[in-house]
């Protein structure tokens, strides 16, 4: 079958997705002179490139995640930049604060690259917009009809009565979060009243970065050594799970907030009491209503579950391909 990449405007490389007319890559791997970033996760914002282009409410958070080499510019959302023969403007995904889904546009020809996107409305990110477009590039992590997300409203509430009994039990209560984006989700629906607050040095360092944008959270103290944690949660990054850092916390109870805990294997596999059904990624029906909600002609799938996508996609009448897995990289846990 015909590839459905057009080559004039983006074509894929080792090192990722590049645009020949503009001269740049999006989210690339290794080292390049110029890389268009969609986030600030770190499968997606890699230190070393000379030349950055973000979103402005991605810049302190992209910043923190490259340190300081790079000449690193940014864009309102909204505002489009020629760059060379194509006109570039990031618009927001939903993700995670400053996500954003990057527009190309060549002699009238509009691509839309969505990075990770999630149209399901959150505190602590700008609302996913739709964009209109001939071709999209979609990821689709959750591309299985298995996969239906509740309000957050409703797993805030779950995590804050989970901290509650175990309060009320004199247990620590430590949930697992990824440190950027899923983390100050988790803690912009925390109950304060509850108790106290801690956060893992890898969640701490992204805090300013969102009360800085205007985003409300609690107060957070960093965990300190030979404290009293009995009835206060603390937010911990997935990586520190087994490490000796956690094992600070005997007899704490463990909780997990991701959209993985959706299905019973994850949620096994996981040294848990408890697992959160919470996302920042689009959901089946989320992603079934973007895809179509843009008019695209053809639709590239990265990220998962592509092929049963694909395949409903196409049964619908739209010109679908799966592009390889490896020219985009993840993380373990969303």
């Amino acid at each position: 079958m015909k590839s459905l990449i057009d080559k004039s405007i983006l074509t894929v490389r080792r090192e990722g997705l590049y645009c020949p007319a503009g001269d740049f890559y999006i989210d690339p791997k290794g080292r390049v002179e110029n890389a268009l970033i969609t986030h600030a996760h770190s499968d997606h914002a890699r230190a070393g490139h000379k030349n950055y282009l973000c979103s402005d409410s991605s810049r302190e958070l992209l910043r923190i995640r490259i340190g300081k080499d790079g000449v690193l510019e940014s864009l309102p959302f909204g505002k489009s930049q020629k760059i060379r023969d194509v006109y570039v403007s990031f618009h927001p995904a939903g993700h995670i604060l400053g996500s954003a889904q990057i527009r190309i546009e060549l002699k009238g020809m509009v691509w839309v690259v969505s990075g990770d996107y999630k149209p399901q409305p959150d505190r602590t990110s700008e609302p996913f917009e739709l964009i209109k477009c001939h071709r999209f590039i979609s990821e689709c992590t959750f591309g299985l009809p298995v996969y239906k997300w509740q309000p957050e409203e409703v797993i805030h509430k779950e995590i804050n009565n989970w901290w509650k009994k175990n309060k009320e039990d004199g247990k620590i209560s430590l949930l697992f979060a990824y440190s950027l984006g899923k983390a100050q989700r988790v803690l912009a629906g925390l109950d304060p009243s509850l108790g106290i607050v801690y956060a893992h040095n890898a969640v701490h360092s992204f805090l300013n970065a969102y009360k800085n944008a205007g985003v409300e959270l609690p107060e957070v103290k960093k965990v300190e050594k030979q404290k009293d944690y009995n009835g206060s949660i603390i937010l911990a990054p997935p990586a520190v799970e087994d490490s000796s850092w956690t094992k600070n916390f005997r007899g704490a109870r463990r909780g997990f907030a991701s959209g993985w805990m959706a299905i019973r294997g994850p949620r096994k596999r996981k040294n848990v009491d408890r697992g959160f059904v919470l996302s920042d990624h689009a959901d089946w029906s989320g992603l079934i209503d973007v895809i179509t909600g843009t008019g695209a002609e053809k639709i590239m799938m990265t990220h998962g579950n592509g092929e049963s996508i694909s395949r409903y996609l196409t049964e619908k009448g739209i010109k679908t391909e799966v592009l390889a897995d490896s020219v985009f990289q993840r993380e373990e846990m969303e």
